[in-house]
This record gives structure tokens, C-alpha cells and sequence, in this order.
């Protein structure tokens, strides 16, 4: 299974503890009613467990799909769980959770308003461009895959490279001169995991590995990229 996760900041800065106890304290159960059936559903955090500037634990909530049978719409319920973890890292807060980008986003919201009460709290963790050509010029011998976003050339929105040692290519060089690095996959050179990363920090490991090897790797090879 392809992990995937995105990294987010905390604008401010709280104690793990405090943390926890309003995690601790945060559901949210609400009633829907779908193709005629009510539904109970219910948004909470669990497994809390917490270490030396670190807090993590398990986002779990419910939704309700339809799916087709024998001509009829069925609606079914499903819970969804999502591994978190908070992390201290040179006096920032990082929340990283562990799940696609379209999920990932609405639990970062939903954390903002479980803590603060307010949306606008949790917000994207962002790596600058230049950033993210030195990091990735370290890599250069493993690149896979790149994108390039903000594209002067008119009706192109975004350029990409594929194959084996894409950076020492002269189209890598002439793309950067109509656009900005967005996307790459590449070979850690530390870790040996194939990765793809996006400068808004959704990461995704395309090497068979376990949750805990990859956040291992979020910590020590995003966090340092972000602006």
C-alpha cells in the first residue's frame, strides 16, 4: 500500500499536554439521513500517546457512499482512520497526518477547530522554490519524476520530465527557466525510499516501508525544507 502524508504548521505554538487534553476532549457526533436511512456519525481522536516534543494518536470519523445494487442506490457507512503526530522541531509545531491531500486538508481543518476553536490555525507547510531546487539537485542522480508549476510560457500550466537522470539533462535547466520546481520523485540518498514531494509538503513513499520508517523520514527530510 503507497503511504502518503502532508505536512502542515501550527501558528501557534502550545504544550503537549494541552494539546492533548483538547484533543482528548474533541468529538463531534452528527445525524444524516441518505437515500431514506438516518445515519449517526461521529468524528473523534484516538489512541492518544505521547512523547519528548512529540504527540500522536489516530483521526477516525464516518462517512456514508452509495454504491449500486440491483438497481438501487444503497447508502453504507464507513469510518475512516488517519494516523497524526504533532512534532516540536526548532521552536515550530507541525502537524503531519498521514493520508491522501484531499483528507489530509479536511482533518487540519478540523484540528484547527478542535484547538483553537477557529479554522485558519492549522495551515499548509510551504517549501520555497529555491528550496526545493537545492534539495533536489542533491538528489540529482535518482530523479524520476519532475513538475513544473508556475509556467511564463501562454496556455501551459505546467511542464514535467520523466525517465532516469532527469537533472542532468539540458531540459531541466531550460524548464527552470520558464517555471518552478513543484513536484518531484526522487532516490533518498539517506533513506534509499523512492519519494515523491510536493512544496506544499504532501509527501508519498513509493517504496515498500512501515508508517514508522516514513514518518522517520517526513521528520528528518521535510520539516528542514519548510519556509
Amino acid at each position: 500500500m503507497v503511504l502518503a502524508g502532508k505536512v502542515f504548521l501550527i501558528r501557534e505554538n502550545y504544550e503537549m499536554d494541552v494539546l492533548a487534553d483538547k484533543l482528548k476532549a474533541f468529538r463531534v457526533d452528527t445525524e444524516t439521513s441518505v437515500e431514506g436511512q438516518d445515519f449517526k456519525l461521529v468524528s473523534e481522536v484516538r489512541d492518544l500517546a505521547s512523547a519528548k516534543n512529540t504527540l500522536e494518536g489516530t483521526f477516525s470519523f464516518d462517512s456514508v457512499f452509495v454504491v449500486g445494487h440491483r438497481g438501487k442506490a444503497v447508502p453504507v457507512p464507513r469510518t475512516y482512520e488517519a494516523p497524526f503526530t504533532f512534532d516540536f522541531v526548532r521552536d515550530r509545531l507541525f502537524l503531519t497526518v498521514y493520508d491522501k491531500k484531499s483528507r489530509a486538508n479536511s482533518i487540519a481543518n478540523e484540528m484547527s477547530k478542535a484547538i483553537f476553536l477557529a479554522l485558519g490555525q492549522v495551515v499548509e507547510a510551504r517549501i520555497d522554490p529555491e528550496t526545493m531546487k537545492k534539495f533536489h539537485e542533491q538528489n540529482f542522480e535518482d530523479s524520476k519524476v519532475i513538475f513544473y508549476d508556475d509556467v511564463d510560457i501562454p496556455n501551459i500550466n505546467k511542464l514535467s520530465l520523466y525517465g532516469a537522470e532527469l537533472g542532468v539533462t539540458s531540459l531541466y535547466n531550460d524548464y527552470l527557466t520558464h517555471g518552478k520546481l513543484w513536484y518531484i520523485v526522487f532516490k533518498s540518498k539517506k533513506f534509499g525510499y523512492v519519494i515523491g514531494l510536493t512544496r506544499n509538503c504532501v509527501a508519498t513513499a513509493f517504496s515498500r516501508m512501515e508508517l514508522a520508517e516514513f514518518k522517520d523520514f517526513v521528520k528528518d527530510q521535510v520539516f528542514p525544507l519548510v519556509a
